[in-house]
C-alpha cells in the first residue's frame, strides 16, 4: 500500500525529546517558548501562542474576540467540523459563504453577499495547503469592521503575495499527527496584537498570569515541552519538506493534466501551496463515480481519502442547530461530491508516483 500520509522522525527529534525527559520537567516550559518564537519568526508575526490542539486554538482565538450571543462568524461549509464546533463553543452563530472550485476556499464574492449587520468575524479556512484569496477578504473586513480568523490548520507557512498564513488576522494552526508539521496533538495561535497575545497566554493557563492569581475564568490549554521538542527540528527542515511535496504535486499534475474526468489541483498565482493534500476532482466525465473511484484506488494499493464527503449542514447535528444558519452553497455541494485526495507526502518514490498516475488515468478512462 502506498499510504496517503507517512510521518517519520529523525535523530534530532529523539535527542530533543530525551533532553526534555532527562530534565525532569516535561510540562510547558522552555521548549514551548522556543517553538513559539521560531514559528512566529517563520510566519512573520510578533506572537505565537502554543496550545494543546488545533481546535483549542480556534476556540481560544474566538474567545478573545469577545463575541456576544447573536454575533455571527461567516465561514465555509466545506471544512473539517472543528471550524464550526469552535464557533459554537465560543457562543457565536455559524453562517456560511460558498467556495471556489479552483482553490477549494471561501469565495470572497459570496462572502460579500452574506455579510449582515450581525456578522463580526470572517473565517477563511486555508484548505489542503493553499491560502484563500485574502486581498478581497481583507478589504471586506476593513469596509465592514470585521475581524479575520484564519483557520490555517492545513497550511503551515503557505503564503499569499509573500505573506504567510496566520499573518492577516488571528491565525490558528493544528499540529495533529498527520499535518505537514506535527506534535502528535497541538496547536498555535498567531497575532501581531500585543493585547490579544497577552490575553491568550493568560486564558490558556487557567486564567493565571502569576500562580494562584486568577484574572479571568480560564482553561488548561497548555502544550507540553515533550510535544514541542518533537516539532522544533521539523521547523528547520520544513522548506525541504515543502519542496519535496511541491515536486511530487508537480509530477502528479503533469501526469494527470489531460485525463478525462479528472481535474488536477493548481497553485494559483501569487500563492505558495504547501500541499498538505493533493486533491483532484472526479467529474461526471470519468468512467466511474467518485466513491467507486476511491474504492478501486484502495484495491490497487493506493491510499486515498475524501476530505470532505459532506458539507457541515448535511449532518443532523448541525442541520437543525439553533446557532447554525445555513444557506445555499452550490459550488461547495458539487465539490464535496467530487473530491479525492491522493498521496503527495515526502516519502513517495518515482515508482509510487508513476503508479498513482497510471492507476488514476486507467480508472478515469474505464
Amino acid at each position: 500500500m502506498i499510504p496517503i500520509t507517512s510521518v517519520r522522525f529523525g535523530t534530532e527529534e529523539e535527542e530533543l525529546v530525551l533532553q526534555v525527559l532527562r530534565s525532569g520537567s516535561i510540562a510547558q516550559g522552555p521548549m514551548v517558548k522556543r517553538f513559539e518564537d521560531r514559528f512566529a519568526e517563520l510566519t512573520g508575526v510578533k506572537h505565537a501562542v502554543a496550545v494543546n490542539n488545533g481546535t483549542t486554538a480556534l476556540v481560544a482565538a474566538l474567545q478573545v474576540m469577545d463575541l456576544e450571543p447573536g454575533d455571527e462568524v461567516l465561514t465555509t461549509p466545506f471544512t473539517f467540523v472543528a471550524t464550526v464546533n469552535a464557533i459554537l463553543e465560543a457562543g457565536a452563530t455559524a453562517t456560511f459563504a460558498d467556495i471556489r472550485d479552483d482553490d477549494f476556499n471561501i469565495d470572497p464574492a459570496s462572502v460579500a453577499e452574506r455579510i449582515t449587520d450581525r456578522t463580526k468575524v470572517v473565517a477563511p479556512v486555508h484548505l489542503y495547503g493553499q491560502m484563500a484569496d485574502m486581498a478581497p477578504l481583507v478589504a471586506l473586513a476593513d469596509t465592514h469592521g470585521l475581524r479575520i480568523l484564519e483557520d490555517s490548520a492545513q497550511s503551515h507557512l503557505a503564503t499569499y503575495n509573500g505573506r504567510a498564513a496566520g499573518a492577516f488576522g488571528i491565525g490558528t494552526f493544528s499540529f495533529y499527527a498527520t499535518k505537514n508539521l506535527t506534535t502528535g496533538e497541538g496547536g498555535i495561535i498567531t497575532t501581531n496584537d500585543d493585547t490579544i497575545a497577552d490575553r491568550l497566554r493568560v486564558l490558556r493557563n487557567q486564567g493565571m498570569r502569576e500562580r494562584y492569581v486568577y484574572e479571568v475564568a480560564g482553561h488548561n490549554y497548555r502544550l507540553t515541552d515533550l510535544q514541542a521538542a518533537v516539532v522544533i527540528p521539523q521547523l528547520e527542515r520544513y522548506e525541504a519538506t515543502v519542496s519535496a511535496r511541491q515536486a511530487n504535486a508537480a509530477r502528479l499534475s503533469q501526469g494527470l493534466q489531460n485525463v478525462r474526468g479528472v481535474v488536477a489541483p493548481q497553485q494559483l498565482a501569487g500563492r505558495k501551496h504547501v500541499w498538505h493534500q493533493y486533491t483532484i476532482r472526479v467529474t461526471d466525465d470519468a468512467a466511474v463515480g467518485r466513491d467507486e473511484f476511491v474504492a478501486k484506488l484502495l484495491e490497487a494499493g493506493i491510499g486515498a481519502g475524501i476530505y470532505y464527503p459532506k458539507l457541515i449542514g448535511d449532518y443532523d447535528a448541525y442541520r437543525n442547530h439553533p446557532r447554525v444558519s445555513l444557506s445555499a452553497t452550490p459550488v461547495a455541494e458539487r465539490v464535496a461530491q467530487q473530491v479525492v485526495s491522493l498521496p503527495v507526502h515526502t516519502w513517495l518514490s518515482d515508482d509510487d508516483l508513476a503508479k498513482i498516475i497510471d492507476t488514476v488515468s486507467a480508472l478515469a478512462a474505464g
